[in-house]
């Protein structure tokens, strides 16, 4: 079984709630999602996070828009998934979709799940 990389856990990060949470430990711990993809996807999040802290959004409408620009990378990185013969299904919409929402609410945000990743193909 895959280990969390403790590098990818994120100590660059301000915000104290994520600088130690390990993004996407669900599809770690699943050798179906291969671990390279899988910490393509965790950079996604920390620099989700990282945008979160250097944009500083006031409204919901701002965080919407990094989080669906960071919504359409993982868009793309599930060709990158299908063409390892794996897929971003339901543990792994599950895993990302909660990270999404512990993001929002660790920033301050009470936000739709469904509206952070609304462009979502996955």
């Amino acid at each position: 079984m895959p280990t969390a990389n403790p590098a990818l856990a994120n100590p660059a990060l301000a915000n104290t709630h994520l600088a130690g949470h390990v993004f996407l430990s669900e599809m770690l711990q699943d050798d179906y999602f291969p671990p390279h993809l899988v910490e393509r996807g965790q950079a996604i999040l920390a620099e989700l996070c990282l945008s979160i802290e250097r944009d500083r959004p006031t409204d919901l409408a701002a965080l919407y828009a990094l989080t669906h620009a960071a919504t359409e990378r993982f868009n793309a990185l599930g060709e990158a998934f299908d063409a390892a013969g794996s897929e971003i299904e339901t543990v792994a919409r599950e895993s990302i979709g909660a990270d999404f929402a512990r993001i929002a609410v660790a920033y301050g945000f009470e936000a739709d799940i469904e509206e952070l990743i609304a462009p979502r193909e996955w």
